[in-house]
C-alpha cells in the first residue's frame, strides 16, 4: 500500500534534534502547543488528516525517490487545488469512522428470509440502535457519492508521485461491485438495512480504506497549503555527493526576517560561524535545520532557492540542558551529543551536523582543545557536513591550514547610541566582543555603583 514506509529511506532524528525543531508541542516536552512546527503546518479538517500528517512528520523521508514523489503530489494537487476542496468533510469521516467501528448490532444472515427476519427484529426491538444505523449508512453513502466526485474530477499527476497511487486506489475501491451500486441507502427499513450489510459486514474493510485514503491525500494537502501559502520554495534534489546550498534562508517563524546564504558541500564540509551574542547565529542555525527538515519532508521550505542532496540522519545540539534527575551535567549532555555524531558517522551515515557553542560547559582551555580536535576531524568526514558556531574566536588560526572548513560571522554595528543588528552573514571570522557594552547598555553597573 503506498504509505508503508521502508525504515532504510526514513531521515533518523532523535529526541534531542526534535525538540532543537520544535517539532510538536506540550504532549512530547517540546515548547507551546501553538508554537512548534506541527501546528505550523496542520491545516488538516479531520483527526485521521491530522494523524498521518504527524506521522509523516516523524518520518521525514532520506530518499531522494520518496522526496521527488512527494513534491511531485504537492504541484499536482497546487495545480487544480480546487479539486480537492471535494473531499469528504471532517463530520463526515469522523462518523463513517465511528459508524463501521464496533458498538452496532448488525443484521448477518444474507439469504433472503433469515435477512428479512433478523432486519425486522433489529428495526422492531432496537430503535436506539437502529436510528444510529441508518444515520451511519446515510452518511456512508455520502462518503461514497462525494469520492466519487472527487476521483471524477482530480488528476492523479504523475505516476510516480504519491498521490497517483492512492486516486487511483480510491477509483478501484468505489469500483467494487456492491459500492459501485450504492446511490442511497433507500427508503424501506429493509433496504436501509442491506446497505448497512453492505458497508459493514461485506465492505467494512473497503470503506475503512477509503477513510484512510482521504487521510493520507488531506495530509499532502495540508503540506501543499503551507507550500503555497508562506511563499516557500520546492528544493532541487541534487546528485551527490552531499550538499547544501540555498540563498536567501530564513526561519519560518520570523516575521520580516534577514535572508541570508548558505553552501556546504565537500570542499566546505565544515562551516565555522562566529559572532556575538543577539547577532543571529542560533536563529541562523535553527533556520538551516528547519529548511532541511521540511526539505527531507517532500514540502517547500523558506528560502530564495534551495538545493540539495538528501542525508540519512539531521542531528542538532542547540537547546541542550543539564540533568538533574539522571545526573548528567551540561558539559556531559554536551560531550554525548558530540558522541552522538561520531556515532553516527561511524554506522557509516550521511550526517548533517548542527552544532550550537559546544564545549561551553567547561573552561575555556577544555573548550579550545575539544573545538580544536572535534573540528579537525569534522572537516576529514566525506559526504557529511557540519555547521558549528563558537565564540572562540581563537581557534581559526589554528584551523588555518586545515582544510574543507568555510568561515563566516554575523556583526553588531557599534557606532550608534545602542547597538544594532542587520542579520546579515558575512565572510570571515568576527573578533567583537560586546559583553560589557551590552552590561552597560542595560544600566548593571549604574544599579551596582549605586
Amino acid at each position: 500500500m503506498p504509505h508503508i514506509e521502508d525504515n532504510s529511506e526514513i531521515l533518523i532524528l532523535d529526541e534531542d534534534t526534535r525538540i532543537d525543531l520544535h517539532l510538536f508541542g506540550l504532549d512530547s516536552g517540546e515548547g507551546s502547543e501553538a508554537n512548534n512546527l506541527f501546528s505550523f503546518c496542520n491545516c488538516c479538517q479531520t483527526e485521521g488528516g491530522k494523524k498521518v500528517l504527524r506521522r509523516r512528520m516523524e518520518r521525514p523521508w532520506s530518499s531522494a525517490q520518496r522526496i521527488r514523489a512527494t513534491q511531485k503530489s504537492l504541484v499536482a494537487i497546487l495545480g487544480e487545488r480546487e479539486a480537492f476542496t471535494k473531499l469528504p468533510s471532517s463530520y463526515v469521516a469522523k462518523n463513517v469512522e465511528r459508524y463501521t467501528g464496533p458498538g452496532l448490532p448488525m443484521v448477518r444472515q444474507t439469504r433472503p428470509f433469515g435477512f428479512i427476519f433478523e432486519a425486522f427484529a433489529l428495526w422492531v426491538n432496537d430503535d436506539r440502535f437502529y436510528n444510529k444505523i441508518v444515520i451511519g449508512a446515510n452518511l456512508t453513502c455520502r462518503l461514497i457519492l462525494t469520492l466519487r466526485q472527487f476521483t471524477d474530477q482530480a488528476q492523479t499527476g504523475p505516476q510516480d508521485s504519491e498521490l497517483a497511487p492512492l486516486i487511483e486506489e480510491m477509483r478501484e475501491l468505489l469500483e467494487r461491485p456492491l459500492l459501485s451500486q450504492v446511490s442511497e441507502s433507500g427508503r424501506w427499513f429493509w433496504q436501509k438495512l442491506r446497505v448497512d450489510q453492505v458497508f459493514r459486514f461485506q465492505e467494512k474493510l473497503s470503506i475503512q480504506r477509503l477513510l484512510q485514503l482521504v487521510y493520507e491525500v488531506e495530509a499532502l494537502v495540508a503540506m501543499a497549503d503551507v507550500t503555497k501559502k508562506h511563499g516557500f520554495v520546492l528544493p532541487c534534489i541534487e546528485s551527490g555527493p552531499v550538499q547544501v546550498n540555498a540563498t536567501g534562508l530564513v526561519h519560518p517563524f520570523l516575521v520580516n526576517a534577514v535572508g541570508n546564504p548558505l553552501e556546504l558541500n565537500q570542499e566546505h564540509r565544515v562551516l565555522f560561524l562566529t559572532g556575538p551574542n543577539m547577532a543571529g547565529k542560533t536563529t541562523y542555525l535553527r533556520a538551516i535545520a528547519t529548511a532541511l527538515y521540511f526539505a527531507h519532508l517532500g514540502m517547500g521550505v523558506p528560502a530564495a532557492s534551495f538545493n540539495f542532496f538528501p542525508v540519512q540522519q539531521l542531528l542538532t545540539s542547540i537547546s541542550l540542558t543539564d540533568n538533574l534527575i539522571d545526573g548528567v551535567s551540561y558539559f556531559r549532555a554536551e560531550a554525548l551529543r558530540v558522541k552522538a555524531v561520531a556515532q553516527a558517522i561511524a554506522d557509516g551515515y550521511r550526517v548533517v551536523a548542527i552544532m550550537d557553542e559546544p564545549f561551553k560547559g567547561t573552561n575555556v582551555k577544555d573548550a579550545f582543545d575539544a573545538s580544536l580536535a572535534i573540528l579537525k576531524r569534522f572537516a576529514k568526514v566525506e559526504d557529511c557536513l557540519f555547521v558549528v558556531s563558537s565564540h572562540l574566536i581563537e581557534l581559526s588560526e589554528q584551523l588555518n591550514s586545515t582544510p574543507n572548513i568555510d568561515y563566516q560571522y554575523f556583526e553588531a554595528e557599534e557606532q550608534t547610541d545602542r547597538l544594532r543588528f542587520d542579520f546579515r552573514l558575512q565572510p570571515g571570522v568576527s573578533n567583537q566582543r560586546l559583553g560589557m557594552r551590552v552590561l552597560r547598555e542595560e544600566g548593571v553597573f549604574d544599579l551596582l555603583d549605586g
